[in-house]
């Protein structure tokens, strides 16, 4: 395999190719009829494809990769495909073979580095500004987002996050936010939040004079809970931004808000990321929480990641949590907004137990206060309670993160389960080695 090949992409030649559910894996270059002549010669075979799914690819701007489902008859049949595209595209891998999962299953990331194809799906915002947002008729304005946008455009997985040498308009914006919520943390923040921030302004150079580099906060977090920063030029889908978290990687923007209203922001800035978002995923429980959401999140279906969206909104955006006798707020959403925080731990708000069934039911507002909230005994609590719906989705297969290959497993077939439980078995051996020796 070439240093650009994912993984989990395989030669046809490095596998043992079974009959069943099999997915192709090819690239060609952008010109007419290209696609066209690949869709025939599988034609020409009495194939019928099941799924066809095309993206930019991560190692040329004129090209384009395409995955193909089909149910091969035979082991003969996936080598007579392969052979003839590679006669018409440039790469050609068989991605999997036999019972891998459903065909009706979404496609979702398997390895870290298949998060380089979000990088230029954004909903909006990013370079390109609504009509509303303080900045759209500023032209100096849009040409610095478009330059800060390039850079997660152009990231790669593995790479160090390019660091941003911020104006000084930029950096008396970001003052102006730092001092005003550093004075409203001690009576509003969760104590997880208020414990982790005074070791960014230790270790990661926050401050009021100085905006941190993603990359310093990034390895920051890396050594505390494994999660990771990665750059971003908006807003991803839901599907693509939760997906994200399933590898411990948060997709941070590195814009800041315009000048003119430093204390508001219609979209998710660098002051919301740093100062609301990366406290928490400092912290160890957090963390594992927010990957619980972005585990559920692979493979499930529409309506199921409307759902979890929803809790995330609820959690990770507007959370607020009992501490004590006390509830406080963890939602970066509230700790980066001065209004908001003040006003969700006030009598104002409707306050309800975090129960995830109901929490993904509940409507929203985007562009006002939230009339709801939802408290969480504590975020291993709320990860449990998000374990249990996730087993109610309709997903057909569970999946468990491997930390060392920074890749997901299937745990479709007996095989995988045994091999999982034995490691599962090594840790309690240690766990209970542990216990021993304390006693």
């Amino acid at each position: 395999m070439s240093a650009s090949t994912p993984a989990h992409l395989h030669k046809c030649t490095d596998i043992t190719i079974v009959p069943g559910k099999t997915t192709i894996h090819f690239t060609i270059t952008d010109k007419v009829g290209a696609l066209d002549e690949c869709l025939a010669a599988i034609k020409a075979m009495n194939i019928s494809l099941t799924r066809i799914e095309s993206r930019p690819s991560k190692t040329s701007e004129f090209d384009y990769e395409f995955f193909v489902d089909f149910d091969a008859a035979t082991s003969e049949q996936v080598l007579q495909v392969s052979k003839s595209l590679e006669a018409l595209s440039k790469q050609v891998h068989v991605v999997g073979t036999g019972a891998d999962i459903p065909d009706s299953t979404p496609w979702f990331p398997r390895k870290m580095v298949d998060l380089d194809t979000f990088a230029d799906k954004v909903l909006e915002m990013g370079e390109e500004l609504d009509a509303d947002h303080p900045g759209a008729k500023d032209a100096v304005y849009r040409a610095r987002r478009s330059e800060i946008t390039k850079i997660a455009k152009t990231y790669k997985t593995g790479q160090p996050i390019p660091h941003v040498e911020y104006t000084a308009v930029e950096k008396e914006t970001w003052a102006t936010v730092f001092n005003k919520l550093i004075t409203m943390f001690p009576n509003y923040a969760c104590r997880e939040h208020q414990y982790v921030f005074p070791l960014l302004i230790q270790n990661c150079g926050y401050g009021p004079d100085n905006i941190p580099q993603l990359d310093g906060v990034s390895k920051f977090l890396k050594d505390c809970t494994g999660f990771t920063l990665r750059p971003v030029m908006g807003l991803l889908t839901s599907r693509d931004f939760l997906n994200g978290l399933a590898f411990r990687v948060f997709h941070s923007t590195q814009y800041i808000r315009h000048h003119s209203k430093p204390l508001y922001t219609p979209e998710p800035d660098v002051c919301h990321e740093l100062l609301g978002h990366v406290p928490l995923f400092a912290n160890p429980d957090f963390a594992d929480f927010s990957q619980e959401i972005g585990l559920a999140s692979l493979g499930a279906s529409d309506d199921d990641i409307e759902r979890l969206a929803t809790i995330y909104w609820f959690t990770v955006e507007f959370g607020i949590c009992r501490q004590g006798d006390q509830l406080r707020a963890y939602g970066a959403g509230l700790l980066s907004s001065f209004g908001e925080l003040e006003y969700c731990l006030s009598d104002k708000p409707e306050v309800r137990p975090f129960e995830p069934s109901k929490v993904a039911q509940q409507k929203y507002p985007i562009t006002e206060y939230q009339p709801v909230y939802f408290v969480a005994e504590s975020f291993k609590d709320a990860q449990m309670r998000v374990r249990e719906f996730a087993n109610s989705l309709s997903r057909p297969f569970s999946v468990r993160y491997n930390a060392y290959t920074e890749s997901i497993e299937i745990l479709d077939s007996k095989e995988k389960v045994l091999r999982y439980a034995q490691s599962i078995k090594t840790d309690m051996l240690t766990l209970v080695d542990a216990l021993g020796k304390l006693a």
